[in-house]
């Protein structure tokens, strides 16, 4: 049968050029209808359409144009396997987008074990439109079978300089009109828009290889600069009339898988959505206008940021990329005052690199699966359901050294949001996505959790010597399901109101205070501080924390997101666009241009810092 095929092609050979032709046609197409439908890049003017299509046709030229190398007899089959191969790289990037909202780098891929591969999350967004990426196969396969195509002859030394054309001048007039965009490495969309996916991901693989070895010529200049720096943000805004509110209490943290703050005080069929954290927020510090930071490594990233004030990482996660770096976190913070540190998640310890990263991070025990009871009755989706996990990890609280700094990751309201009947506190929405309509459900799982998980640790000495904080990890509901989560909300989706949906929940509660809402502006980067504010410890001036304390009057209303985007306010800049909060309008960039310097600067200290391990110089004052 090969053999017959391979004859059949050798018949065609003289059909290579024709094949070549119509294979960066059809590529070509694919990614234009892709760059429109799926990754919905921004274009702002007629010129950047322009240099888009211009370098991702040279790309294509480029690419399908290796099949020359091979003789020409198999020449053909050669051509076919590198556009087969190139689609399927378009197709990893269209279900890596539905979700994560990002394009696929490097670290993405070489972190795929260690986050589970592939799952029924995976599946949940292959979509039946997509077998249209393939549909050109069939439409090739029938040119060639009728001989429909021409005999075209092109010499061998002509494709060099067709595809070296075909590079340099899209590449030009991008320089030209993206000025700069590669200084700007962290916006990942710039990058697309001014080199083509296939580009932006020959370049992905350059500035992968760039910063794999930028910790071997770190030097001590780099880490006193970024001190200095993050040492005058702390000393504007590290304290506020809260401090030592919390004083020598133990710190419950819990993570709130996958919750958005617009669950909050929602309801479904007059029914609420999460009546306990409603109820729990009007006797806490609640924060309004809190926002989650995280980029591709989703929950280890929220971990990584709060643990450290630094931002995640612009490809893959710290917890893969860089676990055996040096930090200064939380734990090791807290352990300076006689605090023990442990994590509590019921899914593998090696799930997202945890076992190796809380190590470094310097937690004294996890309790990962292996710690509790876990069957086929008590678990869905990743893991053991939220209640059973949080009911059996009271009496492992119970035994830790006080004061401790406990974290705890709940796992049921995970995509693609499944239930089991007898969970189900609350109707599904009626929408006419699925997952939308699950996820209002498992969120009221998750809340009963977090209330039987209070009610019971009431009973116990813990309660009164506990500061609570609950906190939203990252988004759940993806852009590509905003038509059907427009239909709950009752209103358009706009693209102020998409970067209004990364808020997060945070609550803080220590029993005996009065509840109050904070509506000053911050994210996950600034909850460190916020958590050492009210335990009335002083930061390590020796150190790198980007984030502020949200309880004082010096704060700054800024939020900056990994992408360059940030919210102020007032104003949200996203996509190249100042806008207004209140109306969604677009408005004078100098709204927003005072706050460039700081997006620009603080991203990329970060990953000055973590690519570098630049913190092993501070931390080897300290010893």
């Amino acid at each position: 049968m090969r053999s017959r095929f391979l004859s059949f092609l050798e018949e065609r050979q003289n059909q290579d050029i024709s094949i070549y032709i119509s294979t960066i046609f059809f590529l070509s197409l694919k990614m234009g209808a892709l760059y429109i439908w799926v990754f919905h890049i921004n274009i702002q003017s007629w010129m950047e359409g322009v240099v888009l299509g211009l370098t991702s046709i040279g790309s294509a030229v480029f690419l399908l144009g290796i099949g020359f190398i091979f003789p020409k007899k198999i020449r053909i089959a050669a051509l076919f396997t590198i556009h087969f191969l190139l689609t399927l790289l378009l197709f990893g990037n269209v279900l890596y987008y539905r979700f994560y909202i990002d394009f696929i780098t490097v670290p993405v891929l070489l972190q795929f074990q260690n986050v589970g591969g592939l799952s029924q999350s995976t599946f949940e967004l292959i979509s039946y439109f997509d077998i249209l990426l393939f549909l050109d196969f069939f439409i090739l396969g029938l040119l060639l079978r009728k001989n429909w195509l021409p005999d075209l002859s092109m010499k061998r030394k002509v494709w060099p300089k067709v595809a070296i054309l075909a590079i340099v001048v899209p590449l030009a007039l991008s320089l030209v009109i993206n000025t700069g965009f590669w200084k700007k490495s962290y916006d990942k969309e710039l990058i697309v828009k001014s080199l083509g996916l296939y580009h932006y991901h020959l370049y992905d693989l350059f500035v992968y290889s760039k910063t794999s070895v930028n910790s071997v010529f770190a030097d001590e200049t780099e880490i006193m600069e970024i001190n200095k720096y993050t040492k005058g943000k702390q000393k504007q805004a590290n304290q506020s009339e809260l401090h030592g509110m919390a004083k020598n209490k133990n710190v419950v943290l819990v993570f709130l898988e996958s919750t958005q703050s617009f669950v909050i005080d929602k309801q479904i069929d007059n029914q609420e959505v999460t009546p306990f954290l409603n109820k729990l927020k009007n006797e806490s510090l609640y924060f309004s206008n809190f926002y989650h930071q995280t980029a591709q490594g989703k929950t280890s990233d929220a971990e990584f940021i709060i643990d450290n004030s630094l931002y995640p990482l612009p490809g893959g996660s710290v917890f893969v990329r860089r676990p055996q770096n040096e930090y200064y976190s939380l734990p090791h913070i807290l352990k300076e005052q006689g605090y023990y540190s442990a994590s509590f998640h019921g899914n593998d310890a090696q799930f997202w690199n945890r076992s190796v990263m809380y190590e470094t991070l310097g937690y004294d025990q996890f309790f990962s699966k292996e710690y509790f009871e876990v069957n086929e009755d008590n678990s869905v989706n990743y893991g053991i359901k939220d209640i059973p996990f949080l009911e059996q990890s009271i009496p492992y609280l119970q035994t830790l050294p006080q004061p401790f700094y406990s974290k705890m990751l709940t796992l049921t309201n995970h995509f693609p949001y499944l239930l089991d009947p007898e969970d189900q506190f609350i109707e599904e929405a009626n929408t006419s996505q699925g997952v939308v309509n699950r996820y209002f459900t498992t969120v009221r799982y998750e809340d009963e959790a977090i209330k039987t998980f209070f009610e019971q640790i009431k009973d116990t000495d813990l309660y009164k010597d506990s500061m609570f904080v609950l906190i939203g990890d990252h988004y759940g509901i993806s852009r590509n399901y905003y038509d059907a989560l427009e239909e709950v909300l009752e209103m358009p989706i706009t693209q102020t109101g998409h970067v209004e949906l990364q808020k997060v929940p945070l609550i803080i509660h220590i029993p005996g205070m009065e509840g109050q809402v904070i509506n000053k502006v911050g994210g996950q980067v600034d909850l460190r501080t916020t958590i050492l504010d009210l335990l009335g410890i002083e930061e390590e001036k020796e150190t790198v924390a980007f984030g502020t304390s949200l309880l004082s009057e010096n704060h700054k209303n800024l939020v900056i997101f990994r992408d360059g985007s940030f919210a102020t306010a007032h104003h949200i800049f996203s996509e190249g666009e100042c806008l207004s909060k209140s109306t969604g309008e677009k408005v004078k960039r100098n709204k927003c241009t005072p706050y460039f310097d700081q997006v620009q600067r603080e991203l990329n200290y970060s990953d000055k810092v973590v690519f570098g391990d630049l913190l092993k110089f501070l931390t080897n004052d300290r010893k």
